[in-house]
């Protein structure tokens, strides 16, 4: 893969999203934090389940520890959102050959302050430019019902629920409101 470089500009500063290189960043570690105020709930009912949104009585802080390049990813590719050539976030994902989707494994602004501002709308777009080069049929994701901020930037950006595992995590993830879904977007220029 090139290491191609697109300039964005916002409010006269200027961020640079490039390819990361697997030898410079692979296992280096970094925490992902973000708060929320509510989640969905999926609530079993006779004939399957329903989702409904609830708040939480206070905020909560939701944080996960990870790191670029996990070897459970084949062939990843990864990119960087630079300011003065501090990396303040990043997107990775590499292809299911299985069944020929794109999985985005990370997307992360590591300041919750730099948030909204258009650092992960600039990450998602050069990583589903690298989805659709790869020729897959489906982009997909994971993230947790209780990343509401998460939920609403994917649904932004064409994505929707394709389906959930209640207990992904551990035995208590119903009862932690923190249940794994999936969330996927068919790659329009992939002839049915």
């Amino acid at each position: 893969m090139g290491k191609s470089v697109l300039l964005w500009y916002k409010g006269g500063e200027t961020m640079e999203i490039k390819a990361l290189s697997r030898e410079e960043y692979k296992g280096k570690r970094f925490t992902a934090r973000y708060t929320t105020t509510g989640y969905i709930d999926i609530v079993p009912t006779p004939d399957g389940f329903r989702m409904e949104r609830k708040a939480f009585p206070l905020p909560v802080e939701r944080s996960f520890d990870d790191e670029f390049f996990s070897d459970w990813l084949d062939a990843p590719t990864a990119y960087g959102a630079f300011e003065d050539g501090l990396l303040i976030g990043y997107s990775e994902g590499a292809p299911e050959e299985w069944n020929n989707r794109f999985r985005i494994s990370n997307i992360c602004v590591f300041d919750a302050s730099r948030r909204g501002g258009g650092v992960g709308s600039a990450l998602m777009e050069a990583i589903c430019a690298e989805a659709a080069k790869t020729g897959a049929r489906m982009i997909v994701l994971e993230t947790q019902t209780c990343n509401e901020n998460a939920i609403a930037f994917y649904r932004r950006h064409g994505f929707e629920i394709i389906g959930f595992d209640m207990y992904s995590y551990s035995n208590d993830d119903p009862d932690r409101h923190e249940v794994r879904i999936e969330m996927g977007k068919k790659i329009p220029c992939f002839p049915s």
